[in-house]
């Protein structure tokens, strides 16, 4: 990874989410606030305009930089939560002038991490962890045995895939879907479904490259 790729993946998980709005957008109306998506298309775009200040850095320095910018711009609960992540991230690769596989797996990690310690949330509570940590956990695992990239990005998107699905059958604990109890069953995570666009979008840049 450099910050070469970094830009790359910016637009290629903005596109994503843009072909996804209508998606996101209905699932939260259903249970969430109505504005995740506003929120989030809002950091993309800031972010795209970032992007050329972004090519000089080294990676942790754009990760660091990526993280001020949304904990700035974006509203709601994703800007700290994303920019908490991007922070640990960056400050996990600090002094590398690109970043190997394994060495990303860990600072993606550490990045999962600081979301749960700043959201107080974990599995099975109808987040966007139930699809970061399991996809945090394989990546470690598949980076460690060296895995193919192609088979790598093939079997962290079925994990994202998985994760998002499995969040609609709990109950939230965390935002305003915990306020309906029960009535949230039934509907996916918005924000577990954000991230799954987002892993799916850098794998597919990955594999396509």
């Amino acid at each position: 990874m450099n910050s070469a790729l970094i830009v790359d993946c910016i637009a290629a998980v903005r596109q994503a989410l843009l072909a996804s709005e209508s998606d996101i957008e209905s699932l939260d109306r259903a249970i969430g606030d109505g504005d995740h998506f506003i929120n989030v298309k809002r950091g993309c775009d800031v972010l795209l305009a970032l992007s050329p200040e972004l090519l000089p850095l080294t990676p942790d320095a754009a990760c660091r930089q990526i993280g001020m910018k949304l904990m700035s711009t974006i509203g709601g609960a994703s800007g700290p939560l994303l920019a908490s992540f991007f922070l640990a991230l960056g400050k996990s690769i600090a002094g590398a002038a690109t970043v190997d596989a394994e060495s990303f797996a860990r600072a993606f990690a550490a990045g999962v991490e600081a979301i749960a310690q700043r959201g107080k949330a974990g599995l099975g509570e109808k987040t966007m962890l139930d699809v970061l940590i399991p996809v945090a956990v394989l990546l470690q695992r598949l980076t460690r045995e060296h895995v193919a990239l192609e088979s790598l990005c093939r079997q962290v998107k079925a994990e994202a895939e998985r994760g998002m699905l499995v969040t609609r059958d709990m109950i939230a604990t965390k935002g305003r879907a915990h306020f309906l109890g029960e009535r949230a069953i039934g509907h996916i995570d918005p924000g577990s479904k954000t991230c799954q666009v987002a892993i799916h979008a850098v794998c597919d840049l990955l594999t396509s490259r």
